[in-house]
């Protein structure tokens, strides 16, 4: 299957750069985007390793040249220069495998092994379900170079499964993908149902084949576990619920109700399944657990409408914003939904709002569902603003994405 895959150029691209590129490389900047190259020896393919050079000819970084993508080049190695191979790889990873020992406390099996740039891998992922592992592309330039990763992936971690994952750009562009396809095993079989794990000692499943991103939002479980400490008692809202993450959380830690809203009804009975997973939890047993299906906005609206009021609303909606000229329509619908949350959140009660675009910054974001709320004279009384957790780090300013608000109002 992979042996179709050419290997990559054996010259290097030799790429020369704007002063001002220079600078951000060597701050650790991951990306060399294509408007800051001079000059280059030659065009070559997906997966080609290129060095770059300053004004002085004196070597900056090398990294994955990717010819159909604005980040030109996803740096792998700055300031020093290193030999990249398997070898290399698997040293990454051995790495990152340090940075995530914690989590082997917690009773998880369900977390990220690579997270991309912020590993020192621009571009890929690596998601983990106990034994059967997710790695999922967003540059060509990974194509050539996954028989390495796969070995150094395979030697430190024993995965039964490995199923691959490519972003939509890539899946458009099939002469470099080689025959390879979304969704398929890499290593083992292709799972025919949901994959089980374990979060913080919740089951859950991932849909690790068709579902969104690798199959589940690892990123918010720390967030979850906090959802869980406030919820005994409780009844909650789930806005934007997915396969109910938040819901399951908010029951174990004694919530009387849950309910979990989405505008897909497969990820509803995700949710359901995910309920039933756990019904060896008495306080899973005895929560009520509701589903509605439908657009988020419109049912708030019905919801208030009704009279309906909650002890808790999560609001965890999609990114709003993915190119930068979204940001201003992005503000605007995160201010509509904290009212929305707000018209149906009991007096005293807890608002949880999270953002996952990465082109809001934090303070943005948080200034702005402060103030919606004091729009609807609910001010807010914050508990505890967060943002990414142990497996999700952060090494540049573009990879901080996650921030989320804990507020009475």
């Amino acid at each position: 299957m992979l042996n179709a895959i050419p290997q990559p150029n054996e010259k290097r691209i030799a790429i020369h750069i704007t002063p001002a590129a220079g600078r951000h490389l060597r701050k650790g900047h991951p990306w060399l985007f294509a408007d800051s190259i001079r000059k280059q020896s030659f065009n070559g393919r997906p997966g080609d390793l290129a060095v770059i050079f300053d004004k002085n000819r004196k070597f900056l970084a090398i990294g994955l040249y990717d010819p159909l993508s604005p980040i030109r080049v996803r740096i792998l190695q700055a300031n020093n220069s290193a030999t990249i191979d398997r070898t290399w790889f698997q040293a990454k990873m051995e790495t990152a495998v340090q940075r995530r020992l914690p989590l082997q406390q917690s009773n998880s099996n369900g977390y990220r092994l690579i997270h991309g740039e912020n590993d020192g891998l621009s571009g890929l992922v690596i998601d983990r379900y106990d034994q059967t592992y997710v790695l999922k592309l967003y540059s060509l330039a990974w194509i050539p170079h996954l028989e390495d990763m796969l070995a150094a992936l395979t030697a430190i971690s024993q995965p039964q499964a490995v199923i691959l994952r490519l972003n939509r750009a890539m899946q458009k562009n099939e002469e470099y993908l080689y025959g390879l396809q979304d969704g398929q095993a890499l290593v083992g079989t292709q799972p025919k149902h949901p994959v089980q794990f374990l979060e913080n000692n919740i089951r859950f499943e991932a849909d690790v084949v068709h579902g969104q991103k690798t199959g589940f939002f690892l990123d918010q479980r720390d967030n979850r576990a906090k959802v869980e400490s406030l919820a005994m008692g409780k009844t909650v809202l789930n806005v934007f619920a997915y396969t109910g993450g938040f819901s399951v959380y908010a029951a174990r830690g004694g919530a009387t109700e849950v309910t979990s809203l989405d505008l897909s009804k497969p990820a509803l009975q995700d949710a359901q399944r995910n309920f039933a997973l756990n019904q060896d939890n008495p306080n899973v047993t005895q929560a009520k657990h509701e589903l509605l299906a439908g657009d988020a906005f419109q049912l708030l609206k019905e919801l208030q409408q009704a009279g309906r009021t909650f002890d808790i609303v999560i609001l965890d909606p999609p990114s709003f914003a993915k190119k930068q000229d979204e940001v201003e329509g992005a503000l605007a619908a995160y201010g509509r939904l904290t009212k929305l949350g707000l018209g149906v959140l009991k007096k005293g009660g807890i608002l949880v709002a999270a953002s996952c675009s990465s082109r809001v910054d934090a303070d943005t974001f948080f200034k702005t569902v402060s103030l919606a709320a004091l729009d609807v004279k609910r001010p807010l009384s914050e508990i505890e603003r967060t943002s990414h957790a142990l497996d999700h780090p952060i090494n540049f300013p573009e990879g901080a994405y996650l921030k989320c608000l804990f507020a009475t109002a």
